[in-house]
């Protein structure tokens, strides 16, 4: 995979995917800028360069349609603030008016184009789309990694339109941690792993068997293995159709001598609305009227031991619904064990990535990744559709 590194982009009309699907609050103000300082790098080693450059992003779900509340005009704002120079803002992403904006593009000047996702094209990866998106284009660079798990036009569809194709720094960055935790892992390697469906981790673990030493389950996705195994889970939610896929990663990873550690005890309630409610239970069947909602402090002690001796780790999803403070010790808690060892942290982004933040401990991880989704994916499949695209002939 080639990195910008190694082309000339003076004079050269470059495209530049990249992802600033940034949190907005109700008055269109950004909350989170750092996917745009993310990409710094790599837009000012084009800017300097010499690159006319056409930068492109989504932001939220648009489902094909202009929504004023999900323009990127906001973006484009603190970007220039952040460049401490001027970048044009197109009126929308193709049509005339843009394709003159992208001619008149001098050396060093940026165009930032509105929300990709106001085309179905964008996600459809529609042929059509993705030719009027790389019109004219003479080098095409991906920085996007939170997007390359996706089949987009922007992301798959551009790349095989153009001859001249790279991964800006952030990929690259990227792929450096990430593969830190797929193809040479210190030991011992611990994986945590947490959030809401099993169906979303399911390929992550079985891929971990063959890598990792211990696996540690939080999150709502621990009561489908528990309730497989037969334990009593009272009103805790279930993915009924994987709890056989469950026994399945159970009996594998223990054939291969993988540690898969599942809840020991867990803070209840009758739902997420009613902490003042909440108990912690450590025995089984957990109280039929009341569902779990964090993992309780015995759980929390043995996982953050494990964390300790730890020399990589790798880190994905919440440990229970950390948005409500009743039920968010268990998830800070561990964010703060993966902080204090010594071990290369790798964080996978989405509810772990706020988690750090909540527990004020971002500084002291070694690598958070951009992309949940995408991190997931290619620690399960070891590539990804944006990676594969940026792959020269």
């Amino acid at each position: 995979m080639n990195h910008i590194q190694n082309i000339n982009v003076k004079k050269r009309k470059v495209f530049l995917r990249v992802d600033f699907n940034v949190p907005l609050d109700e008055e269109g103000r950004i909350t989170d800028d750092s996917r745009i300082k993310a990409a710094l790098p790599t837009i000012k080693h084009l800017v300097q360069n010499g690159a006319q450059l056409i930068v492109a992003s989504h932001l939220g779900r648009p489902k094909g349609k202009f929504n004023p509340k999900m323009s990127l005009k906001p973006v484009q704002k603190r970007l220039s603030e952040l460049l401490s120079e001027e970048v044009k803002m197109a009126p929308d992403v193709i049509g005339d008016e843009v394709n003159q904006m992208r001619d008149e593009l001098q050396e060093g000047q940026v165009l930032f184009l509105e929300n990709l996702r106001f085309y179905p094209g964008e996600k459809e990866n529609d042929p059509s789309f993705a030719q009027k998106l790389a019109q004219n284009v003479n080098v095409y660079v991906n920085d996007a990694f939170g997007t390359c798990h996706r089949s987009h036009a922007s992301v798959t569809g551009i790349p095989g339109l153009v001859k001249k194709k790279a991964a800006g720094f952030l990929i690259h960055k990227e792929l450096e941690y990430l593969g830190k935790a797929v193809h040479s892992p210190q030991k011992p390697y611990v994986a945590i792993l947490g959030g809401v469906k099993v169906s979303d981790k399911i390929p992550v673990i079985d891929n971990l068997s063959d890598k990792a030493d211990d696996v540690l389950i939080g999150g709502v996705m621990a009561y489908t293995f528990l309730s497989a195994l037969g334990y009593g889970i009272g009103r805790s939610r279930v993915e009924e159709d994987k709890k056989e896929m469950a026994l399945q990663l159970l009996e594998k990873s223990k054939n291969k001598n993988i540690r898969i550690h599942l809840p020991s005890d867990h803070v209840v309630a009758p739902d997420s609305e009613s902490p003042a409610q909440s108990q912690t239970v450590n025995s089984y069947p957990l109280p039929s009227d009341l569902m779990a909602l964090d993992i309780g402090p015995q759980t929390i002690k043995k996982y953050s031991n494990i964390i300790s001796k730890a020399k990589t780790l790798f880190w994905n999803g919440a440990m229970g619904v950390f948005e409500v403070d009743a039920f968010a010790r268990g998830t800070t808690e561990i964010a703060k064990a993966v902080a204090k060892s010594p071990a290369i942290s790798i964080v996978g982004g989405g509810d772990s990535t706020s988690a750090l933040d909540k527990a004020g401990v971002t500084p002291r991880i070694f690598h958070v990744s951009t992309g949940g989704g995408a991190s997931l994916e290619f620690i399960a499949k070891e590539t990804l559709p944006g990676l594969e695209a940026l792959k020269e002939e």
